[in-house]
C-alpha cells in the first residue's frame, strides 16, 4: 500500500489505487444484482444504488464507484455498496442526481 495513514491530523481517504482496487475486487462478489445476469430486468438499470436516496458516497476515489446503503428496510443498510448494483427498496431521488 502506497499511502501513509499515519498522519494523525487528517483522515485517511483511501486515495490509494491499489488499494481500492483490492477493496474493489473483494466487494464485487456481495453484490445483489449485476447487469450481465440473465435474470436483469430493463427496469434495474434506472434503479441503481448510485441513483438511490439512501446511497452515500464514500470520501475519496473509492468513493467514485462505492457508498454506503442508508436505506432502514434494506438488507444492505450500513454497508458498502457498488453504484451500479441494486435492491427493491430502492426510492429515486427527486434531483435524479446519479453517485
Amino acid at each position: 500500500m502506497n499511502a501513509d495513514r499515519s498522519t494523525p491530523d487528517r483522515a485517511w481517504t483511501g486515495d490509494d489505487r491499489e488499494h481500492n482496487d483490492d477493496c474493489h475486487e473483494r466487494w464485487l462478489p456481495a453484490l445483489n444484482r449485476t447487469t450481465d445476469q440473465p435474470t436483469y430486468r430493463d427496469e434495474w438499470f434506472d434503479e441503481q444504488c448510485g441513483g438511490c436516496l439512501f446511497w452515500v458516497a464514500l470520501r475519496g476515489e473509492l468513493g467514485r464507484d462505492w457508498g454506503v446503503c442508508t436505506q432502514p428496510g434494506s438488507p444492505f443498510d450500513g454497508r458498502a455498496r457498488f453504484e451500479h448494483d441494486g435492491c427493491e427498496l430502492f426510492a429515486i431521488r427527486e434531483d435524479g442526481s446519479f453517485g
